[in-house]
Order: structure tokens, then sequence, then C-alpha cells
């Protein structure tokens, strides 16, 4: 193999692939990113056999020819060169030669006869989804999945399709989040899947940087890819059956309020410095002269209690919450202003975004 390309291109390729590495790979070449010249292209590809994040960058081939290189090493090398041209060169059988015109190293490599087989996806249900969409929508809700593995169905989030229509759902057991979003080309056939948390959050943050408008999602039996960019990511599927999370929505709602989201966090913030000996636990306790007061109880270091001004329809309530749960929901929903939803002490809070009627937030209560 020898090619000759820019740096910046192999950076932003190296970049990429990365996000697939995992730090506790039991297989060396796990460690390593398949480099494969063909053609006019250079491909890389990595994997730690949950996901595969492929890509291509256009080069200049003199020599195809493929080889797998540790990708920390590679990428923070390539990082420190300068904007300019750099070749790649197999030398002495498995080591890589990067040159450029102030620098000659050579990093020791492992054989690509030794790097997993990438798998292919099957064309079972293909749609497409706006990304800037998919992206906030991703963010809005993978925060909620359960970070416990013991539940697998818990540790990802459930994806449904229904016409052009999809859902984005997790849960950990005392909060959820919900979106829906417009798809194209969903079809008459509804699906769903649970795809792991940690694949979405890989793909956000490659939908964070693209330039497309839409991303291409094609999901089989027990995989699903998603392609933006030219960028291919490849994830396994979790099995098992999401919980029936509609059943634990409220309908009723015997008091609703606006409220600032810069306000509330300020304050959350504030009165969970003394929760934290507490659970977290915080209590509101909203009231028809429009104050929300917001409290905690007496700890080891303290108490905290503070208002926030809202506008309240509905009866007086009070209700004990998670403070880290309703500052995770504040952090990414993305809005000036929530309407924030009780009925009882006992049953689940719900929070929505003032102007957007696709997303609902709940948390379930704790006991007084």
């Amino acid at each position: 193999m020898k090619i000759f390309c820019s740096q910046r291109d192999l950076d932003y390729a190296l970049n990429i692939v990365n996000k697939a590495i995992s730090p506790n790979n039991t297989l060396p070449v796990l460690n390593n990113i398949l480099l494969k010249a063909e053609g006019k292209k250079l491909h890389f590809s990595s994997t730690n056999l949950e996901i595969a994040i492929s890509c291509s960058i256009d080069v200049d081939v003199r020599g195809e020819g493929a080889i797998t290189v540790p990708a920390k090493l590679i990428t923070n090398y390539v990082s420190l060169l300068t904007d300019e041209k750099v070749e790649l060169s197999i030398t002495e059988g498995v080591s890589l030669s990067v040159d450029s015109s102030t620098s000659h190293t050579k990093i020791k490599c492992i054989s690509a006869d030794e790097f997993p087989l990438i798998p292919k996806v099957e064309q079972d249900k293909t749609f497409t989804v706006g990304v800037d969409d998919f992206h906030k929508s991703i963010n809005e809700t993978v925060f909620a999945a359960s970070l416990n593995t013991t539940r697998p169905v818990l540790s990802g989030v459930f994806m449904k399709t229904s016409g052009d229509k999809m859902v984005l759902a997790t849960t950990d057991s005392y909060r959820l989040a919900e979106k829906s979003l417009k798809i194209s080309g969903g079809g008459k056939d509804d699906v769903s899947s649970i795809v792991p948390a940690k694949t979405m959050i890989e793909l956000s943050k490659i939908l964070g940087k693209s330039g497309e408008k839409e991303v291409k999602v094609n999901i089989s039996k027990n995989q699903i890819l998603f392609s933006v960019d030219g960028i291919e990511l490849i994830s396994r599927l979790i099995e098992g059956k999401f919980p029936d999370y509609e059943k634990i929505i409220p309908r009723e709602n015997k008091t609703k309020f606006e409220v600032s989201v810069e306000d509330l966090s300020l304050v959350l913030k504030r009165v969970s410095l003394f929760a934290r000996e507490n659970n977290n636990s915080v209590k509101l306790n909203v009231t028809n002269d429009g104050k929300l007061v917001v409290s905690s109880e007496e700890t080891k270091v303290g108490e905290e209690k503070a208002e926030v001004m809202v506008k309240i329809e509905g009866e007086n309530n009070k209700i004990s919450l998670n403070a880290q749960y309703l500052l995770d929901v504040l952090t990414y929903i993305g809005e000036d202003k929530i309407l924030f939803i009780m009925n009882d002490k006992v049953s689940p809070a719900t929070i929505k975004p003032l102007k957007d009627e696709d997303y609902v937030y709940i948390i379930m209560p704790l006991k007084v």
C-alpha cells in the first residue's frame, strides 16, 4: 500500500472512526483502525464488536493494500502534523510509514487479516430523517436511559416507526423521555427496535458535525445502519421487549404551571447542594399566588428554600422529586420555558417544552 493524502482529510477520518474504539478491548486488533487503499479512496473501519464505523476519503493511490494501525497513536500523531501532504506506505510487512516534508515515522501494526469482518446490514426497513431533528431528539432522550446493564432493554433507546412518524423513548424506571419526529419513506409496515444508548450517543456526535440534511436509517432483524456524510455506523440491536410505558403517562392535570428554565435551573442547583445528603430529594410546592417554593430537608450541611415565580392554572400542589432528574431535562430541553404538570404527591410529574408538543418527560415522585 502506498498513498498520498492531505493531513486535514486524514485527521477528519481518523477522528470519525475513533468513536468505535473502546478502552477495554481484550483483542489487540480491536484497538486498531483498518486502513484499506482501493481505487481512488482510502477506507477506514473500526469496531468494538457492538458498533462499527466506517468512512473513506479521496486519496492518490500509488499502490493498493490494507493494514490495521493503533487508533490512539495514529490519531494523536496525525493531529500534530501541519496541514500538508502526507504519504502512507506499508513497510517491512506489518509497519506503516507516515512521511511528510518535515517528519518521518514508522508505526508497528497488525495484519489486516486479523481484523474482524464488518457485517453487512440487510435492506429490510429503510427510511430517512432530518439530521438536525434527529440530533436534537437523541439529545433530548438518551440521557434518561439506564446506566445499569442488568436490564439490557432499559440501557437502550426504543425506536418505533409508524407511517411518517418515529418515536424515540428511554427510561431507567425512575423517569421517562419520549420524542416524536417526522421521517420520510417509512412505508406502511411499523417497525420497532431497541438501539444501545452508547450507539445513539456516538451517532449524535457524528450528526452534530454533519453538513448533510438527512440521515438514512436501515433496520434489519438484529442490526441497524445509520448512513450520513459518507459515514456508516452499524450497531447490534438489544433483544427483548421495551416496557409498555404509555400506561404511566398521566392523563390528568390538576395543576400546571409555566416556569422559566433558567430560573428553575438556578434554584435547583442551589437547593441540590443541600439535598445531596438526602438522595437528591427536593420538595416543590406551588401555590395560586404564582410562587413555586423549592426546598430541601435539613441535612448535615444545612438546608435551603427558594422561590420561583410561575404562571399557574389549577389547585395548590406539592411533590418531592430527584433534583438531578429535573436538572437533566432542563439541560437538554433547549427551550426558554417549560410546562410543569402534577396531580398529587404520589403521581408522576410531567414536563413539556412550551413550544414543542412532540416531547414529554416524566419523573416518578419520591416518598415524603
